[in-house]
Order: structure tokens, then C-alpha cells, then sequence
């Protein structure tokens, strides 16, 4: 029998490999999804993307949190949106969409460079 946290687990990660695809999808580039489990105390996964406006950027994180609100994701935050750097923070995923400049500043890439990647398609 699995435990809840192994379901949660798998739940989440199934979560933000849609997500992922959902960005992908909706023209953000570079996505990548990090499993933080072990290296993280607040969130199981991160998925970091590169966005192409901030028209864009704030469409991508409204479309992510509409699909996540009937799967049981609510966002606990939401930050950003000034055209560099949006957060949406989902608890057991945590998304942050970037402009090019904002995600070569930050580097979340090197910094959660301990995280496993977690291989997922984008979309044809």
C-alpha cells in the first residue's frame, strides 16, 4: 500500500510535468523541472521557464493556475509580474517564469544545480 506522501509526491510531479508542457505550450522556452525533494524544505518540485513579453509571461502563470485549481492546486502566492520574474507558488511546485535578462541574473538554473532534472516531452 503507498503512503499519501508517496501519492502527493507523484501527484505533484505529474502536476509539474503538465505544467511544464503547459508552458512550453504557451511559448515560454528553456523549461526545465528541478526535483527539490531533499533539498528543498518548502516545495517538492520547481520548474523554471524563459518567457517572451510580460504579456506573455502573466498569460503563461494565468493558464498554469487555471489548470491547476481543479486538480487541488491552489496558489498559496503569486509574485512578480513586473515583466522580469514571475512566481506562482503552488506548495508542492513552485513556478517561476522569467524575461531572458531576469533569468540569466538570477540563475536559478546553477543555484538548484543539486536538483535532479526530471525529463519530460515538450509538445510537438
Amino acid at each position: 500500500m503507498k503512503s499519501q506522501k508517496t501519492d502527493n509526491t507523484t501527484a505533484a510531479k505529474e502536476f509539474a510535468i503538465d505544467a511544464a508542457k503547459l508552458l512550453a505550450d504557451t511559448r515560454c522556452s528553456n523549461v526545465v523541472v528541478l526535483d527539490a525533494r531533499g533539498l528543498s524544505s518548502v516545495t517538492d518540485f520547481m520548474i523554471l521557464a524563459t518567457g517572451t513579453s510580460p504579456r506573455q509571461m502573466m498569460a503563461a502563470c494565468d493558464e498554469v493556475a487555471e489548470m491547476a485549481e481543479p486538480r487541488g492546486y491552489r496558489a498559496l502566492s503569486r509574485n512578480g509580474d513586473s515583466g522580469q520574474w514571475t512566481c506562482l507558488d503552488l506548495v508542492d511546485v513552485v513556478i517561476h517564469v522569467f524575461s531572458a535578462e531576469a533569468r540569466a541574473y538570477y540563475d536559478l538554473d546553477n543555484l538548484w544545480g543539486d536538483a535532479r532534472r526530471v525529463t519530460w516531452n515538450k509538445p510537438a
